[in-house]
């Protein structure tokens, strides 16, 4: 045992106020095992993690309880109550951390190789020369292609895959003999996903380290984890080998986990097609962005979708996969005219989109809306949530009366399970789901026909997943809405999609109902994002309530 946690609580201080965000910890980590803890967002699974290592924010306190890890020359420390000049020599060395959001978690204003650089001579007794032939083993053993572009490159010019292999790259530079991994590919593809679980386990067995693995995706746990600790407002619920929990929870909240995570398969889905799409119709489409070579070179033009050809059925929800970089938000934000085509059509309601000035347009923005991804970036954070929706109705002169329009946008709060009390407070009052659903309400409120959801429950947990994508599905049939929905998670997009489109480089490979697609992939690049879809479903309870 590297790792044994103990009555542990943690607690806020705000002035005088007090309260408690995780109550009695006890769990344990082996040597060379893999620990999963598995809950929503809010049920404590980061803090704990950040707990170890005292990195906590400076509001939040270790009032109880012992965490206590075995270093690698055999003494045992509580680190709950370790100075922090003992903690240098832990941190990196000791017990490394993956954390969550890798393009945050990396300096922008420096090159990658500099910052995995600078770990190595903190903790290290090398030459900066010997320091740099490391960083490039390291990049080697993380399985970065071309090791010295990664070095020389700057975290916006990496891809999410490739950014996160530059963190883990980070936190093995020490041989650590705990790595704490913080949610590590939660915004990553399938493919990638799979690519970097399979790296972990794969550095696991020839380091021989532990695995603290925080995910709020119990297939993803399945995946990497042998023991699992369920976490629930702040406590530890449940816990035991991942196979037994699966197959036998206990506790009623890991049983709702379970159920939301078994998506129906809806085998009895059929195409909606119609003779008369009466809605969007896109022609041989192509994007290029151009890319500047150097300071004082010529642009070039890098092609991002190539002869698309799709079209939108009144009613439909049809599903956008494919990897990160493969087109598939670039696509959504053509068809809405933020990005402009290189050559091809959009054609809605028999009008070509291409042909018309930006007045011309206004019409069209009416009947097409889009929720993006972000749901902290997307709202202004500067307006209350009421204005906010108001304004789109001000901008198409839709109810002017303003009394009128206050009413209006209640009643949008209202169907989006939200109240009136919210339409006075700003953003950053609200969760991650909440605000998801004000930007569903603010695409609800000139009446589209049509709305694109770009990745718009991705960085929500499973339950506030559930929530959303049943009110999308009762909105679509109250207000018969066409949805355009672009998602990298294979499960939920076979929920949602009456049709689904495979995007790979650009280019539409594959198209077909949900379930011909899964069950008999006909392009191997659409099998191989199936086959990347982790976790064993046929092992999970059916029918939960």
């Amino acid at each position: 045992m590297i790792l044994n946690v103990q009555n542990l609580n943690i607690e806020v201080f705000q002035n005088k106020y007090r309260h408690s965000i995780c109550k009695n910890l006890n769990f344990s980590i082996n040597s060379g095992e893999t620990v999963g803890i598995l809950g929503e967002s809010g049920s404590g699974k980061s803090i704990t993690a950040l707990s170890i290592l005292q990195l906590l924010p400076p509001s939040i306190h270790i009032t109880n309880g012992s965490i206590n890890f075995t270093r690698k020359d055999g003494i045992t420390i509580d680190l709950a109550k370790t100075s922090i000049k003992q903690l240098q020599s832990i941190r990196g060395k000791e017990i490394s951390m993956i954390f969550q959001e890798p393009m945050t978690s990396l300096n922008p204003s420096f090159t990658c190789g500099s910052q995995v650089l600078e770990v190595l001579l903190q903790h290290q007794n090398s030459t900066k020369k010997e320091a740099k032939e490391q960083v490039f083993e390291l990049f080697n053993k993380v399985k970065l292609p071309d090791p010295k572009r990664i070095y020389s490159s700057y975290p916006f010019q990496l891809s999410g895959g490739q950014i996160q292999r530059v963190m883990i790259a980070i936190a093995i530079s020490g041989n650590p003999r705990l790595l704490i991994a913080d949610e590590p590919t939660t915004a990553l593809d399938v493919t990638v996903q799979k690519s970097i679980l399979e790296l972990l386990k794969e550095l696991q067995a020839e380091m021989g380290m532990s695995i603290l693995f925080i995910t709020h995706d119990i297939n993803v746990n399945a995946e990497i984890a042998k023991r699992i600790l369920i976490f629930y407002q702040g406590e530890i619920v449940e816990q035991g080998e991942v196979k037994d929990i699966l197959k036998n929870a206990q506790h009623p909240y890991t049983k709702r986990l379970l159920a939301f995570r078994t998506l129906p398969k809806d085998v009895d889905k059929k195409s909606r097609l119609r003779e008369d799409s009466g809605g969007l119709r896109i022609r041989n489409l192509s994007v290029s962005f151009s890319r500047s070579i150097g300071l004082f070179s010529s642009s070039s033009k890098k092609q991002v979708l190539h002869n698309i050809n799709l079209e939108l059925y009144q009613g439909e929800t049809l599903g956008l996969v494919g990897e990160s970089g493969s087109g598939k938000t670039t696509l959504g934000r053509t068809i809405m005219k933020l990005i402009e085509t290189e050559s091809g059509k959009i054609e809605f309601h028999g009008k070509i989109l291409n042909a018309l000035s930006a007045n011309e347009l206004k019409p069209f923005r009416k009947k097409v809306q889009i929720v993006f991804q972000d749901p902290y970036s997307s709202l202004n954070p500067k307006i209350t949530v009421g204005a906010m929706i108001a304004e789109p109705l001000i901008v198409h002169n839709i109810c002017k009366n303003s009394n009128e329009r206050k009413q209006r946008v209640i009643n949008l709060l209202k169907q989006v399970n939200l109240s009136e009390e919210h339409y006075y407070r700003y953003p950053h009052q609200f969760s991650g789901g909440q605000r998801q659903r004000i930007g569903i309400a603010r695409a609800l409120a000139v009446e589209p026909e049509i709305i694109i959801l770009d990745e718009s429950v991705s960085s929500l947990d499973v339950t506030i997943q559930a929530q959303i994508l049943n009110l999308l599905k009762d909105l679509k049939q109250k207000y018969n809405l066409s949805y355009i929905f672009i998602s990298h998670d294979l499960n939920t997009v076979r929920y949602m999609s009456d049709r689904i489109i495979v995007l790979k480089d650009g280019v539409i490979v594959e198209e077909g109902l949900p379930n011909e697609l899964f069950d008999s992939p006909k392009n191997p690049y659409t099998a191989n994002l199936i086959s990347s879809i982790p976790g064993k479903y046929d092992e999970f309870p059916k029918n939960l309530k």
